[in-house]
C-alpha cells in the first residue's frame, strides 16, 4: 500500500467553499489503484450487460460534499446531458473512462470500509451519470450493502427508468440533482427534457424508503430567475419528507479550461460566480416551502 492510500488523497484549498460540506475537496486519484482490463469485443460486451464491468473516470475520499461522512466517491463515465456549467466535461463519454471490473472496485470499498463506517460515511456513485451504467451500478451497490456500507448515488434523474426498484432497495441516499424547475430554461441549460427528473423524483417520494437530497446549481443569468427557482422549489416541497435538505451550488469557472482542453465550445466565459445576495435570495425561496435549505 502506497503511503496515498494509507493518508487519503492530497487536499487542496479550492477558495470559496461548497455548500453542504467543506471549504476543500481532495485531488481526485484518477484511477490510481484500480487495474484496467482488456477483453475482446465480445467478452467486454457479456461483461458489461453482466454488470462486471464498467468505465470510470476516477475516485477520490471526500468528507461532508458527496453525503454523509467520509466517503469513496466513484465518478463514472458517461452522460446524456450537456449542462452548459459541467465542471468535468472530460466525464461525457464513456470512451474516456478507464475499464474497470466490479469486483477490482468493490475491493477498493472494502479497503475503506472500516473508516467510511466510523465517519457515517460510505460509496457515492457518481459521474458523469451513474445509471447510464445502471448494470455496472447495480453490481456495485449490492457488493456495498453487503458489506455493510452506506450507499449514495448522485444522478440528474434523467435516466431513472434505468434504476430498477431491486436497485434502490440497496441505495441510501439519492443525491437528486434539478437543474430548472421550467421544462425550456431546463432545455437550454442541458440539452435535454425535465420531465425524466420530475418523474423520477416522484417515484422516489412515492416508495418513502429513500432519502433525497436536492442540489441546484444557481447559475447567474441561466437558473437564477425568480420564476425559475420557485418552480423548482415548489416541486421539491412536493415531493414531502424523503427530502431531508436542499444544497444551493453557486455556479464557478473551474471547469472552463477542461472545455477548451477538450476542444468544446463554453458558453459561460463572461459569467461570475453569484453574489451573497443572490444566493441568499434564493435560499429564501427554497426555505419559504419549508425546507432545509443549505
Amino acid at each position: 500500500m502506497t503511503s496515498n492510500e494509507t493518508t487519503g488523497p492530497q487536499v487542496v484549498p479550492l477558495g470559496h467553499p461548497l455548500v453542504g460540506g467543506s471549504a476543500e475537496r481532495p485531488v481526485g486519484h484518477g484511477t490510481a489503484g484500480l487495474d484496467d482490463v482488456e477483453y475482446d469485443h465480445g467478452g467486454r460486451l457479456a461483461a458489461v450487460r453482466a454488470g462486471e464491468l464498467g468505465s470510470v473516470h476516477s475516485w477520490e475520499l471526500v468528507t461532508a460534499v458527496d453525503g454523509p461522512g467520509t466517503r469513496l466517491t466513484v465518478f463514472l463515465a458517461g452522460c446524456l446531458l450537456r449542462c452548459v456549467y459541467c465542471h468535468n466535461p472530460d466525464t461525457l463519454e464513456i470512451r474516456r473512462g478507464t475499464s474497470v471490473t466490479s469486483k477490482e472496485l468493490l475491493k477498493r470499498v472494502k479497503r475503506y470500509r472500516a473508516v467510511m463506517q466510523a465517519t457515517g460515511g460510505g460509496l457515492t456513485l457518481s459521474g458523469g451519470e451513474p445509471m447510464m451504467q445502471a448494470a455496472y451500478v447495480r453490481t456495485l451497490l449490492r457488493g456495498a450493502k453487503a458489506m455493510g456500507v452506506h450507499t449514495a448515488v448522485d444522478t440528474s434523474g434523467f435516466l431513472g427508468a434505468q434504476c430498477t426498484d431491486e436497485m434502490l432497495d440497496d441505495i441510501d441516499l439519492v443525491l437528486l440533482d434539478v437543474k430548472s424547475g421550467l421544462p425550456d430554461t431546463y432545455r437550454r441549460v442541458t440539452g435535454q427534457e425535465l420531465a425524466p427528473t420530475l418523474a423520477f423524483g416522484r417515484r422516489l417520494a412515492a416508495r418513502g424508503t429513500e432519502e433525497v437530497w436536492i442540489r441546484f446549481v444557481l447559475v447567474p443569468g441561466w437558473t437564477d430567475a425568480v420564476d425559475n427557482v420557485e418552480a423548482v422549489a415548489a416541486y421539491v416541497a412536493s415531493l414531502g419528507s424523503v427530502v431531508t435538505r436542499v444544497e444551493v451550488l453557486p455556479f464557478h469557472q473551474m471547469g472552463r479550461d477542461k472545455w477548451a482542453e477538450l476542444g468544446m465550445a463554453y458558453q459561460l466565459d463572461d459569467v461570475r460566480e453569484p453574489s451573497v445576495e443572490l444566493l441568499d435570495r434564493v435560499r429564501r425561496q427554497f426555505r419559504a416551502h419549508g425546507l432545509t435549505t443549505y
